[in-house]
């Protein structure tokens, strides 16, 4: 009798040794280690705050203006 069972129809599959990576590496920036002045940060830093100062007072003029001119416009 003949056995119907897997092991005697096992197929080898044979796999090359020699694979090769033609992938890209996910991170191929390379990190540099570069010193930073702390001055350009600092400045930087000033700018910004600058920016977000004058912003900061131009709304505050703008509904300080909107609300006087409210008041006045009540009062009469």
């Amino acid at each position: 009798m003949t056995s119907k069972g897997f092991t005697e129809n096992t197929n080898k599959i044979k796999t090359s040794s020699d694979f090769k990576v033609n992938e890209k590496p996910l991170n191929s920036n390379k990190i540099s280690s570069s010193r930073v002045d702390i001055n350009v940060l600092k400045s930087k830093l000033e700018a910004e705050q600058g920016k977000e100062f004058r912003k900061n007072i131009f709304i505050f003029s703008f509904c300080v203006l909107l609300l006087g001119s409210v008041g006045i416009f009540l009062s009469l």
